[in-house]
């Protein structure tokens, strides 16, 4: 990674303080692709493909996770750094526009990490991009952090030039860094003129040295809990996102401040309350969105599994949260296993196997026999507050067309378990970090 002078040296802009944006009381709705929606590919590839990813994102998490807890209080900055972020591959793309005249970008939305971020020309090391490098010499409105702002200070550890302007270094766990200066510029939300919305004073990090892949897109939005997020610093904090179904090619939707609401979700087909439970914070990754599950059930058993399986323990490892950029659940691997027994009983007589072609170690051979009457039940994940999650078996088994199995769209955890976006498909999920609440409610997600 290059110097923080060296970096400095290839920026040229106005150094002034940046303010801190809000659209209090203003709102708007986004519109989002999956990563693979225009790759033309199988249905088993795009599985396969996800599955991938997923392995790779919760290795990277699982690596932060251990390293946060053994770090000892005072630490280089640079190691804490490497530790402090959770990871940067996504699993949507959003659209948007930054700068003054505004130029559009794709990036990758982010549930687990805080920093906005692009890549900056001039570039010492850039990755492929399907847009042009931001120019900051060519926008009226972009403007350096100085140190003294609480946005720099809001950085896992941040650096500085010469005692005033802010420089970033931010490591993702899979081995995907930035670098480069704070900044803050005018975005634009929203594609038709009619609904555009424009923003002043957003802090992101414009980047001249990058390593890792961008998958399709120019950059990153983080969506953590910090106050470098994008829905922290919009205010209010608070957003929502309605997932259509993993293979269908209708986008998904992102609403932000006022649209970010459950009210008027169509959720009468399903005859489901909107239902909440309390955002959990854990110290050690205080960017994720932790919660509290106290249980799951398969149809109406309860299945006998320790809640402590689902607690975060005291070095911050274990835990519960849900991520909009795994793909399939991770399920701590004692409730795996109950998930497991129950599905070859309540499937039975249809013989367990493991998938190899996909990876999934939890497959039945499918169809059944005609002679043979199985039904896979709903499950549901009982959390804090009363709450209770529905799955539907669409949500949580898939089918490997290749091999005609039937398979649990789970993996095994060794401690952390992590809620992916194949289980939240047609789920209207409403992240309000001002009052630390997860609502949801089951919702078609391709007219909400």
């Amino acid at each position: 990674m290059a110097s923080p002078v060296l970096v400095l040296a290839l920026v040229a802009a106005t150094l002034l303080p940046a303010s801190h944006c809000s659209v209090s009381g203003v709102g708007f709705q986004l519109k989002l692709r999956h990563v693979d929606a225009h790759g033309s590919y199988t249905k088993l590839e795009l599985v396969t493909r996800a599955i991938r990813r997923s392995r790779a994102r919760v290795a990277a998490l699982q690596a932060v996770a251990a390293a946060a807890a053994t770090v000892a209080p005072v630490v280089d900055p640079i190691i804490a750094a490497r530790i402090l972020v959770a990871a940067s591959q996504g699993e949507y793309l959003m659209d948007l526009a930054i700068g003054t005249p505004p130029l559009r970008y794709t990036a990758m939305v982010d549930t687990g990490s805080d920093l906005i971020w692009t890549q900056c020309a001039p570039c010492v090391l850039c990755a492929d991009q399907p847009t042009p490098y931001f120019r900051p010499a060519r926008s009226a409105t972009y403007r350096l952090v100085p140190c003294r702002s609480p946005l720099c200070a809001a950085l896992p550890y941040p650096a500085c030039f010469q005692r005033s302007v802010c420089v970033y270094q931010y490591y993702y766990g899979d081995e995907a860094s930035t670098a480069g200066v704070l900044a803050s510029e005018t975005f634009t939300f929203g594609a038709a003129n009619s609904s555009k919305v424009m923003v002043s004073d957003v802090a992101f990090g414009c980047g001249n040295i990058n390593s890792g892949q961008l998958a399709n897109s120019s950059g990153m939005v983080g969506l953590g809990r910090g106050p470098l997020s994008l829905v922290s610093q919009l205010g209010p904090s608070r957003f929502s996102y309605c997932l259509t179904s993993f293979l269908s090619p209708e986008p998904s939707r992102l609403n932000f401040g006022v649209f970010a609401t459950l009210n008027g979700t169509n959720a009468s087909s399903s005859g489901s309350p909107v239902q909440s439970t309390p955002l959990v914070v854990n110290a050690a990754l205080p960017s994720l969105y932790f919660m509290s599950l106290k249980g799951i059930s398969l149809g109406q058993k309860r299945l006998p599994i320790d809640p402590l399986v689902f607690a975060i323990n005291d070095d911050g490892t274990g835990g519960v949260f849900i991520d909009s950029g795994t793909s399939l659940t991770w399920l701590q691997q004692d409730a795996y296993d109950a998930v497991r027994r129950e599905l070859v009983s309540v499937l039975r007589p249809l013989p367990p196997t493991n998938d190899t072609e996909i990876g999934l170690e939890t497959c039945f051979p499918w169809p059944p026999p005609p002679s043979v009457a199985v039904t896979v039940p709903d499950m549901e994940l009982h959390f804090d507050g009363g709450a209770n999650m529905t799955v539907p078996p669409e949500n949580y088994m898939l089918i490997d067309g290749a091999t005609g199995f039937l398979c649990l769209a789970m993996i095994r955890s060794g401690d952390a378990t992590i809620i992916g976006n194949y289980q939240q498909q047609n789920m209207h999920i409403l992240y309000d970090i001002a009052n630390s609440l997860l609502s949801f409610v089951p919702a078609p997600c391709n007219i909400v």
